[in-house]
């Protein structure tokens, strides 16, 4: 089953024990490449502002941006127009002659460089349409296609900026450059120093179903299953100040729409108009209660605090009743938030509000409000898990980072399948009503539910507070975030497949399409593999596999600490990461966030070795049955069944001394050769050569080879012929110096007698190609479907002679159809 000695593999053994590979002996001249390069090279240079441990510098800055706004929606037109006053305070030893401000409601623009540089199909491209294939297949446009194409010409999309002035009245000059807009100051505002201005704006908002967006309203169809109403999901609806950072100055690179925002900090007032029949979920906490809500609703959201299950604010009956009809009346709900990023908001009247109160202690935030807004579309999947999942989340992520720090924390029902803001999260999953009036939902849709909705407030934490630039480094947020809802979820359910295992990753990580980790988000070809699923399950190999989890949680907190309310990059998460656990993993962050290498560890060979004891009358026997051991010639068992004699054998008065005698007959010459080699041993040496021809162990020699470039621990597990089993864990080290392919000499006791060896067999290492990982290599399983060719006739040939006597249908029988074959 495994190779034997030979005089080859003798030269391997005492290499092995010397401390030397064999494969570095045999390194092809010019051919290494240093996987362990240290990583100093690449990132920034440590500064006063984010020093070498990883942690801002002692003079480390941000930028405070404060707004109060009054917006009013207008129901029936669909419609916003607010008015804002910022105040830009300037923490930046620089002085600023003007500030950049985001327009991301442009991006709908029929000229903004998001519809310009839109593709027709095309990976990264979420536009349901294919290009013509070569020949005479058509291209291909889905109706939803069709649909967002109207709905942009039909619709006048973008900011109308009605005015941009001083507090005092006096206007200020401004460019509009695609979803940016530069405000040139009439003073510059120096290190220190504050500017207070305002901003009128109004804009039409989007249909999400149509544009496929991160925000916008949803309409119910006036029908009798339905109803008539619509949800408003408002985010990214502000113009919002871009930030200014130490490492890039302004962050105003153009929103194309897959790269998301980075913002600064600050404190919000804002007083939202709407119909007087809607409820609000907004960022902040509600100001005043007794203008919008009924005593019963406040004695409600009062009894909720300390319930062992969610409390209804607002019924699912009086949402009901609030959705018969409309009202010219209004309401203006006020919310205030403190020292956040942003600002979201929702309103409908088909909401009903529940809430529980997450009694979390400590002193930052003992109680927090969980609280989940839905339409009756929701049914029992919301009232059962929405606002139970809200809790979980902060359960979970603040072990690993700090207390969750704000007075609410909410999950709104809407078109939006996922979306996150400060203090406030959009989930898409809903019931579907049947024809007998029940709402039921698939498993699909539940895990969807639960998984969306501890993905998206743990965004709350990253990057709403640990504020990475998500427009230029997705995984920042993204994949430390579906790290952490990984660990959540399978504190929830472990049956529920996360997709943050590292098997989840192999696919992409094998393919033609991935990209390194780093590439800026709006060049990504697969963004959810990419910024998602690869650093989630890179970190969790690092927590499970190669750090622990003591070192991994206890850095990983440190990083979230170090970094709340503040704003990290790459570098920092690197430095703290390994500064905090003692552990260098430039090798790590290398190979998996800056280039496209993929794992593929291949044990090629192992080989069993037996120590030679020196001794000529031990040795030369054991030679003798390797040598003969060793299958019948095919000629000698032929000839042996036709019955043919041997030549020896019919002279055998001719012999000599060699037919008494072999190559591996001793003799005292051999004999006076071994005692002379035992007194030429010093006896230390002496010492442990006959222990070790004592205890005569087995050697084992595992031979690897890197095909994938990423270096990893080599994880194997020896199974013996006891059926007992023993895993080796090696560290990703042993690549050092020869990256490509490495030995391992294992040894075991005399007894244990090896018969298999599996690497990785946990699948801890995200390894594409398990099938070379196993020795003696395994027979691959798979599955054989038999089916039934079509006739190729009916897509060419029609017969329009038979089909020129089909009846036309109509709807009724349509109805007839369906009732046929209904049971």
């Amino acid at each position: 089953m495994f190779s034997k000695k030979s005089t080859w593999l003798a030269s391997i053994l005492l290499a092995a024990l010397s401390g030397v590979s064999h494969a570095q002996i045999n390194q092809t001249k010019g051919s290494f490449e240093d996987k362990f390069r240290q990583l100093d090279e690449v990132l920034p240079t440590p500064n006063v502002y984010r020093n070498a441990a990883g942690a801002p510098g002692h003079q480390y800055w941000q930028q405070k941006v404060d707004y109060k706004i009054d917006a009013t929606l207008d129901e029936a037109k669909r419609h916003i127009s607010a008015s804002q006053t910022i105040t830009y305070t300037n923490n930046s030893p620089d002085t600023l002659k003007y500030l950049w401000i985001q327009l991301d409601q442009n991006k709908f623009k029929n000229d903004s460089m998001s519809a310009l540089t839109t593709t027709f199909g095309g990976i990264g491209n979420r536009g349901p349409a294919t290009a013509a294939a070569s020949g005479s297949s058509p291209a291909k446009m889905s109706l939803a296609a069709l649909r967002r194409q109207h709905f942009v010409e039909d619709v006048e999309l973008g900011y109308n900026i009605e005015k941009v002035a001083l507090k005092r009245g006096q206007e200020l000059s401004h460019v509009i450059v695609g979803t940016l807009m530069r405000v040139d100051l009439n003073k510059a505002l120096k290190s220190g120093e504050s500017v207070t201005f305002n901003i009128d704006f109004s804009f039409n908002i989007v249909e999400e179903d149509a544009v496929s967006a991160r925000a916008g309203y949803e309409h119910f169809p006036d029908d009798e299953r339905e109803g008539g109403n619509d949800i408003f999901l408002l985010a990214q609806w502000f113009p919002r100040l871009a930030a200014y950072t130490d490492y890039e100055a302004w962050t105003n690179k153009e929103f194309i729409g897959r790269g998301e925002f980075t913002l600064e900090f600050g404190d919000y007032e804002v007083n939202l108009t709407v119909p007087a029949d809607h409820i609000v979920s907004a960022t902040g906490e509600l100001t005043n209660p007794r203008d919008v809500l009924t005593s019963t609703q406040r004695k409600r959201l009062k009894e909720a605090e300390d319930a062992k299950r969610p409390v209804f604010v607002v019924t699912e009956e009086e949402a009901l009743e609030n959705e018969k009809e409309g009202t010219t009346k209004t309401k203006t709900w006020t919310f205030k938030a403190k020292n956040v990023r942003d600002f979201a908001w929702a309103s409908s009247r088909k909401f009903m509000w529940d809430a529980k109160g997450y009694q979390q202690g400590g002193d930052v935030q003992p109680l927090v409000m969980a609280m989940s807004f839905y339409p009756k579309e929701g049914g029992d999947l919301w009232k059962k898990y929405s606002t139970e999942s809200v809790v979980h989340t902060m359960d979970v992520y603040s072990r690993f980072s700090f207390d969750y720090p704000y007075p609410v924390a909410q999950s709104v029902n809407g078109p939006v399948g996922g979306m996150e803001y400060p203090m406030i999260t959009f989930n898409g999953p809903r019931t579907e009503l049947q024809d007998d009036g029940e709402r039921t939902y698939s498993l699909a849709e539940k895990r969807f539910l639960i998984g969306v909705v501890i993905h998206e407030v743990g965004h709350i934490y990253f990057p709403m507070i640990v504020n990475s630039d998500e427009r230029q480094w997705t995984w920042m947020d993204e994949g430390l975030n579906s790290f952490l809802d990984g660990v959540a979820g399978r504190e929830w359910d472990p049956t529920i497949p996360w997709g943050v295992e590292p098997a989840d990753i192999t696919d992409y990580m094998a393919s033609s399409t991935q990209v390194p980790i780093m590439t800026q988000s709006d060049s990504v070809l697969r963004l959810g593999p990419n910024a998602y699923t690869k650093p989630a399950a890179a970190l969790n190999i690092l927590r499970e596999t190669i750090m622990g989890r003591e070192l991994f949680d206890f850095a990983f907190k440190e990083y979230a600490q170090r970094w709340m309310y503040k704003r990290p990059t790459p570098s920092d998460f690197f430095r703290t990461m390994e500064e905090a656990s003692g552990i260098d993993l430039d090798w790590f962050w290398r190979g998996w966030f800056y280039s496209t290498d993929h794992v593929d560890i291949s044990l090629d060979s192992v080989y069993k070795l037996r120590l030679d004891t020196k001794d000529p009358d031990i040795d030369f026997d054991r030679q003798r049955q390797d040598y003969n051991d060793k299958p019948l010639s095919l000629t000698d068992e032929r000839n042996k069944a036709e019955g043919k004699t041997l030549w020896v054998d019919r002279n055998k008065d001719v012999s000599d001394f060699y037919d008494e005698n072999d190559m591996f007959t001793v003799t005292n010459k051999d004999r006076n050769s071994y005692q002379s080699f035992l007194k030429g041993l010093k006896p230390w040496e002496k010492t442990a050569f006959e222990r070790a021809v004592e205890e005569d162990k087995n050697y084992y020699v595992f031979e690897f080879s890197n095909l994938g470039g990423l270096v990893m621990p080599v994880i194997f597990e020896m199974t013996f012929e006891d059926g007992s089993k023993e895993m080796v864990r090696i560290p990703a080290e042993i690549w050092r110096r020869t990256p490509k392919k490495v030995q391992k000499l294992i040894v075991t006791d005399k007894d244990q007698v090896l018969v298999s060896v599996e690497v990785d067999p946990r699948w801890e290492t995200a390894d594409v190609d398990v099938n070379n990982n196993h020795y003696p290599r395994k027979i691959i399983e798979s599955r054989l479907e038999a089916y039934k060719s079509s006739s190729s006739k009916s897509k060419v040939r029609r017969d329009l002679m038979q089909e020129v006597k089909t009846k036309l249908k109509t709807d009724e029988d349509d109805s007839d159809d369906d009732s046929e074959g209904s049971n």
